[in-house]
């Protein structure tokens, strides 16, 4: 008796468990997500479809496609790219275990276009009421809040910083240790006396925090009555009743906040290589999402810009003799060095190449006529010295 071959449905399922090892519960939910739904699919338009080998691209994959965008109600861009991304990666698992599979089901042309993820920063008058409520609160989840907004780190950053996470890394820096997180690394986030402020006050509630806080938070600076998940939608709330109570004109979110702290840092001059390390983003086009560029940054910038062209070929004031040079070796070879750098200078703002090239070729003969002066100049200092020397 020749035993029954396993199903679609139990391949994909057997492959999503092994997945589970080392993948996330949420992770693991959304693989079983877009597995259930294309197995729905095909058991309603395709019935006789048992097999990994059995499944075309059209009509099986192209059909499932167009119901997508059939749903009631309809998904968003960014959930189908989800779906399609995440069986394309089971559709590659099984071909890699030794599955029969056509290879291309799922193309990467045939996800939807990316939504684009404008910054959403606080305006300026919400972020300034935001942050004086908070002040005012001065409670433990409001300092928490504070802290979020005067580093950038992620809300779920906050909930696990450790008791030490200030670290001092010289007499007058110190930095804030960000542990391991959302892109599974760890940072150092540089810290003004501001932020050092708010740790050192987190920390005095912390030691009047409930003691069932405390045992179920070793360790953390901020204790928790719950699980990391409750405590991260505790900080939300206790952020959106805030923002309530300073009458903020739009949806204030930990988020928000952490977009208003790049938008700010840009600002102030900083780059965004820097910015990319500062938010803990391994890709710089993430951070581009996070800054908002006003009109009044760009004409902040724009005549920065101008007043640098202005001042850019600004010849440096070079140390010249008060007198006329002395009529000697060593004055000769000093003027010779100023006239060489004085010709680099020139030679550096001209657009004709040509004329670029023979001020090259009358400045190597400049060098040339200096070097012939040092040789001069040291049998001579020789002597000087060989006169001066007591017998």
């Amino acid at each position: 008796m020749s035993l029954r071959r396993p199903s679609l449905d139990q391949i994909l399922e057997v492959h999503i468990q092994a997945l589970a090892v080392t993948l996330r519960p949420a992770s693991v939910r959304q693989y079983r997500s877009a597995a259930h739904r294309l197995l729905r699919y095909l058991h309603a338009a395709f019935p006789n479809v048992h097999r990994p080998a059995q499944l075309r691209r059209d009509p099986h994959l192209l059909g499932w496609f167009r119901c997508l965008c059939q749903e009631d109600p309809p998904l968003c861009n960014k959930t189908r790219i989800c779906y399609l991304l995440d069986l394309r990666h089971l559709f590659q698992g099984l071909a890699a275990g030794g599955h029969s599979i056509q290879p291309d089901l799922i193309r990467m042309d045939d996800l939807p276009a990316r939504p684009r993820t404008l910054p959403r920063p606080l305006s300026p008058a919400d972020d300034q009421l935001l942050q004086q409520e908070l002040r005012r609160t001065d409670d433990m989840l409001a300092n928490a809040m504070l802290l979020t907004r005067a580093t950038g780190i992620r809300v779920g950053e906050c909930a696990d910083l450790s008791v030490d996470c200030l670290r001092q890394l010289a007499p007058d820096q110190w930095a804030l240790y960000v542990p391991v997180g959302k892109l599974h690394s760890d940072r150092m986030v540089p810290v003004d006396e501001e932020v050092r402020r708010i740790v050192s006050r987190l920390i005095s509630l912390r030691s009047v925090a409930p003691t069932t806080h405390l045992a179920n938070s070793d360790g953390f600076l901020l204790p928790r009555g719950g699980s990391h998940n409750g405590f991260c939608a505790t900080l939300r709330d206790t952020l959106t009743a805030a923002a309530q109570r300073a009458g903020c004109s739009s949806h204030v979110t930990p988020h928000r906040m952490r977009h208003s702290f790049a938008t700010e840092m840009v600002r102030l001059g900083v780059s965004l290589p820097a910015l990319m390390q500062l938010l803990g983003h391994k890709d710089i086009s993430m951070t581009l999402r996070y800054v908002e560029v006003t009109l009044q940054d760009l004409q902040r910038e724009f005549h920065a810009a101008r007043q640098n062209a202005i001042h850019q070929h600004t010849i440096p004031a070079l140390s010249m003799p008060s007198n006329n040079p002395s009529a000697d070796l060593s004055g000769i070879r000093q003027m010779l060095a100023t006239t060489h750098h004085l010709l680099e200078i020139y030679r550096r703002q001209l657009g004709d190449q040509q004329a670029s090239r023979k001020l090259r070729r009358l400045d190597r003969r400049i060098l040339a006529v200096a070097s012939e002066i040092d040789r001069l100049v040291k049998p001579e200092k020789r002597r000087h010295i060989g006169r001066s020397t007591p017998e």
